[in-house]
Parts: structure tokens; C-alpha cells; sequence
């Protein structure tokens, strides 16, 4: 059975509003891909932005504990080469004691340990 010119015609206005509709309904689509996109975008900038100042802050926070670290160091050699320094001094004092109040006996060990170093040098 042939169609009428009125059931063509309000087939194929049917068919205009469906595609009106779909056309509507695509852009909608599009334009709620492109809310998306942006909201995606933004939390990506944010995410990146805080990640960014986060490693920065981890930086700073590491070459701070590293020179705290290096002064710390710093202090404790500058200690001990001080306490050393005062050993070194104190075992002077006690030479020269020693050698001020019984000169005869650092002559003679002075002496013996001469023989001992001249013997182990021949061997």
C-alpha cells in the first residue's frame, strides 16, 4: 500500500524533529564533554600545582636537615680537634716534667729506645 502525500509529510516532519532533537541532544553532549573536560583540566592544574609545591617543600625541608646535619658535623670535628689539641698539650707539660725532675732516667731511656729502633732497623 502506496503512502499519501500527508503521511509523507508528516513522516518526514517526524523525521525533522527527531533529527532537531538529536542534534539538540548532541550538542548537549558536546558541550557537557566540554564542562567535563575543563573540570578535568582544573583538577589536573590543581593537583599538579600542589604535587609542584610539595616536592619543593620536601627540598627545602631536605637541604635544611642536610646543612643542620653538615653544622652539626662541623661542631663535633671542631670539638675534638679541640679536645686533642688540649691531649696533646697535656702530654707536653708531662714530658717536660718528667724531663725537668729526673733527667738522668729520660737520657737513659732515650738512650735504650735509640738501641731498640737501631736493632729492628738491621733486621
Amino acid at each position: 500500500m502506496p503512502m499519501t502525500d500527508g503521511e509523507t509529510a508528516m513522516r518526514d516532519l517526524a523525521d525533522k524533529e527527531n533529527y532537531e532533537r538529536l542534534q539538540k541532544d548532541v550538542n548537549a553532549v558536546k558541550n557537557d564533554i566540554a564542562a567535563l573536560t575543563d573540570q578535568i583540566t582544573d583538577a589536573l592544574n590543581a593537583f599538579a600545582g600542589k604535587a609542584g609545591s610539595q616536592a619543593r617543600s620536601g627540598y627545602r625541608q631536605a637541604r635544611e636537615r642536610m646543612d643542620q646535619n653538615f653544622d652539626d658535623i662541623s661542631e663535633r670535628g671542631s670539638a675534638m680537634m679541640d679536645a686533642a689539641q688540649d691531649a696533646a698539650s697535656s702530654l707536653e707539660e708531662r714530658f717536660e716534667d718528667v724531663i725537668t725532675q729526673r733527667p738522668l732516667a729520660t737520657v737513659g731511656i732515650a738512650l735504650g729506645l735509640g738501641f731498640l729502633i737501631g736493632v729492628a732497623w738491621r733486621r
